[in-house]
C-alpha cells in the first residue's frame, strides 16, 4: 500500500476514534451525574482494552497484518483515548484542591489501563 494511502486511512481512522470517544464519554458521563471524569476513564478504559487486543492479534498471532495495525492503532486508538484530557481534569482537581479525587483518578486511569491492556493482550492470544 502506498504511503499516502496508509496516512489517509490512519487519518480517517482517527476521525472515527475522536467521534467514537465522544460517544462514548458523552453517555457515561451522563450516566454518572458526578463531576469525576467517568467520561474519560470509559474512553481510557475501553481503549487500553481494545488496544491490547489488537496488538496480541496483530504481533503475536499475526491475524491482523501491520498496516491495519497501525491503522487501528495509531489511528483510531490515539485519538479514541485521551491523555491530555486526562491530565487536564486530574489538574482541574489538584487545583481545587480535591486532592483524594485527583489521586482516585491518577491511579484508577493507569492502574485499570494497565490492567486491562494486558487482559486485552491475554485474550488476543486465544485467537
Amino acid at each position: 500500500m502506498p504511503l499516502y494511502q496508509k496516512l489517509l486511512l490512519i487519518a480517517l481512522a482517527g476521525a472515527a476514534g475522536t467521534l467514537a470517544r465522544f460517544g462514548v464519554a458523552g453517555v457515561v458521563q451522563r450516566l454518572h451525574s458526578t463531576e469525576f471524569p467517568w467520561g474519560t476513564f470509559a474512553a481510557n478504559a475501553a481503549g487500553c482494552f481494545l488496544f491490547g487486543i489488537v496488538w496480541s492479534l496483530a504481533e503475536e498471532r499475526l491475524i491482523i497484518s501491520g498496516t491495519t495495525r497501525a491503522i487501528v492503532l495509531i489511528g483510531f486508538m490515539g485519538a479514541f483515548t485521551t491523555f491530555s484530557t486526562f491530565a487536564f481534569e486530574t489538574g482541574q482537581m489538584l487545583d481545587d484542591a480535591q486532592w483524594l479525587p485527583a489521586a482516585g483518578n491518577l491511579l484508577l486511569h493507569n492502574v485499570t489501563g494497565i490492567a486491562l491492556v494486558l487482559v486485552g493482550i491475554a485474550l488476543g492470544r486465544l485467537f
